[in-house]
């Protein structure tokens, strides 16, 4: 049984502390790898500062992390020692409900549904995550990292990645719809590039300033400021499609919807914590649509990697230690990022 290094917290201060975590070799059909890089998602801070519920403590927190391969199971063929892989939010599914089938393993309606990489196992045990020098996962929820992608930034792929990547392409980003992100954080500046690359025209829509140089940078061929007077109301009419990344309770969704054209697509992957009010008329006048997005699936996640490879797609990433995950998350909430806290496993 592997034995390796962790970072975990013990409660909602999460007060990050080294720690040993026992794994289970690979059986049949699984991988083991050795964790080399781990990105930390406001997910990862939401759930083990118990915002999104009950917490089992001690925690492991991180789904987006990448490694080497290390051994592999009887049975098991996807993968050899010394592949590049990555695991992203999920680690299990079904297999045979008519979800998995179409390749959306994140909504599976069979038993016992989907297993998320570091909340709890088919038995209710709790379950460790990326912020430690391995781990051990079914061939199937391991993706390839191609080696066009630096492997540092990789890591942040298999979450904000596939959590832009997966609207812009069911909504139709491409060559002649217009594009709007909002927010350029950890998921804003990962989805500027992205649809820059699928070739969408791209806007930022911001609070202030301070990240207009790096959204013009990543691709982007607007930017807007809601701090000045009349930014939202000069873009009626604007855009076929925004994604929307932002989490705060106050949005002035009514005023955004406006910037939509006509049968127009507003999605939400911010999540805020507390329920919001959505001005009903503004989705009638237009038909827009207002929509929610979280990953895709595996099948997709692979996708997204590919093309990030191709069209030469990374985050940017700010490498930290593990003594540096405490203060790192204090500074995720405050936006301090550029733009996403990347932690090299080699630290521990």
């Amino acid at each position: 049984m592997p034995q390796v290094l962790a970072y975990a917290c013990d409660d909602a201060t999460t007060r990050f502390h080294k720690t040993t975590i026992d794994l289970r070799e690979p059986g049949p059909g699984e991988i083991y790898f050795d964790v080399k890089y781990a990105g930390i998602c406001h997910s990862d801070i939401h759930t083990a500062r118990g915002e999104w519920g009950p917490v089992a403590y001690p925690l492991v927190p991180g789904h987006e992390f990448v490694g080497v391969v290390a051994r592999v199971g009887e049975g098991a063929t996807r993968f050899a020692v010394g592949d590049r892989v990555g695991v992203g939010c999920m680690v299990g599914s079904c297999g045979q409900c008519e979800m998995c089938g179409a390749g959306y393993e994140q909504w599976c309606t069979g038993t016992p549904g989907t297993l998320w990489t570091y909340r709890a196992d088919a038995d209710g045990n709790p379950t460790t995550g990326g912020y430690s020098q391995g781990f051990t996962v079914s061939e199937d929820f391991a993706c390839r990292i191609p080696d066009q992608i630096p492997f540092d930034a990789a890591a942040p792929l298999l979450c904000a990645g596939i959590t832009m990547y997966s609207p812009l392409r069911r909504y139709g980003a491409g060559p002649g719809t217009r594009v709007a992100i909002v927010g350029m954080g950890g998921l804003g500046h990962v989805g500027v590039k992205l649809a820059a690359a699928m070739g969408a025209e791209v806007s930022v829509i911001s609070h202030g300033r301070s990240k207009e140089a790096d959204a013009r940078r990543f691709g982007a061929c607007a930017f807007h400021a809601t701090s000045e007077d009349g930014t939202v109301e000069a873009l009626r009419g604007s855009f076929d499609l925004i994604i929307c990344t932002v989490s705060a309770n106050n949005l002035d969704y009514e005023g955004l919807m406006g910037t939509l054209r006509p049968y127009g697509v507003f999605v939400d992957v911010g999540l805020p914590e507390e329920p919001v009010r959505l001005p009903l008329r503004a989705f009638v006048n237009g038909a827009k649509s207002f929509a929610g997005s979280q990953i895709g699936g595996i099948r997709q996640t692979q996708e997204m990697l590919d093309f990030c490879a191709a069209h030469g797609v990374a985050p940017q990433v700010e490498i930290i230690g593990g003594e540096d995950i405490t203060g790192a998350y204090d500074r995720v909430v405050d936006s301090k990022v550029r733009y996403r806290y990347v932690i090299d496993t080699a630290t521990f």
